[in-house]
């Protein structure tokens, strides 16, 4: 199944999406996050399709937000594609590297992003994020941690590089925070229709390519990654994981920074598309 929240910001309406129909699901559940993640909570929306009790919803022009509430925390991996550390001038970790954005980072696909006064570094990064389904602490192993997902989304983890790297006092977060700086959805795609072992990440900046690659080229997988933070931290429903970026970022001196007017685009094969304009 697929999710999305749409509406006005902070006045979006949860939606089941088949095809190009979107159904209003707030009758079943007031938002996609708290007990949406429920097992019964998914049931019920299940069986309400299939019984035709769902109104459709008419989505011409109408703003796609975030498709997941506010999460309690946005746990990010750094340098997971080795390509990408290279560019970065770093060797691939041996240790998941891991840091935090703000929750109120979150924003909709294709929502406008300010960059932040007084930033020259602002940088693009496509990333399959990661839906937490069920409270996860100390799961047993990576063969058990796919259970407690609830789904993946595109996203787009922008960064400020100079505040990340130069001026950081050795963590990420001055870098990662702005409002704005992650955009996520259109959809909240559930498991059984994404294979997260080879999804196809791609991105534009004004129509030229960026990156292009596959979740195959992960350097800790998906599986590894959620065992692996529930044994340093507890896993909350609706908590999102970043889950790296692939070659072909600024930070790479390929490409520039982006400026006022620029326009970057996203894909990632089964989860959609995005769009944002930079101002």
């Amino acid at each position: 199944m697929r999710f999305a929240r749409l509406g006005e910001l902070g006045r979006e309406v949860p939606v089941l999406v088949e095809g190009d129909a979107y159904y209003d699901i707030s009758p079943v559940t007031r938002d996609i996050g708290g007990d949406f993640f429920s097992d019964e909570t998914r049931a019920r929306i299940a069986a309400a399709a299939r019984a035709g009790e769902l109104t459709r919803v008419d989505a011409d022009g109408v703003r796609i937000g975030a498709p997941i509430a506010r999460p309690s925390a946005i746990i990010c991996v750094g340098m997971n594609y080795a390509a990408h550390a290279a560019e970065s001038g770093a060797e691939p970790p041996k240790n998941m590297v891991i840091f935090n954005k703000t929750p109120n980072t979150v924003a909709g696909p294709n929502d406008d992003v300010e960059i932040p006064r007084l930033s020259r570094k602002t940088d693009w990064e496509v990333e399959l994020g990661v839906v937490i389904r069920s409270r996860a602490s100390y799961i047993a192993g990576p063969a058990d941690a796919l259970s407690y997902v609830a789904g993946y989304v595109l996203a787009n983890d922008l960064s400020e590089r100079e505040w990340q790297l130069e001026i950081s006092g050795g963590q990420w977060g001055k870098g990662k925070s702005a409002p704005g700086f992650s955009p996520i959805g259109p959809w909240l795609v559930t498991p059984d229709e994404v294979d997260v072992s080879d999804l196809r990440l791609r991105s534009w900046v004004n129509g030229e390519p960026r990156q292009d690659s596959t979740t195959a080229d992960m350097i800790f997988d998906v599986p590894y990654i959620v065992w692996h933070l529930s044994q340093f931290m507890a896993l909350e429903p609706g908590d999102l994981i970043l889950t790296g970026t692939p070659a072909g970022v600024a930070l790479s001196g390929r490409f520039p920074y982006l400026k006022s007017g620029d326009v970057v685009e996203l894909a990632i094969d089964g989860l959609g598309t995005q769009r944002q304009v930079f101002l």
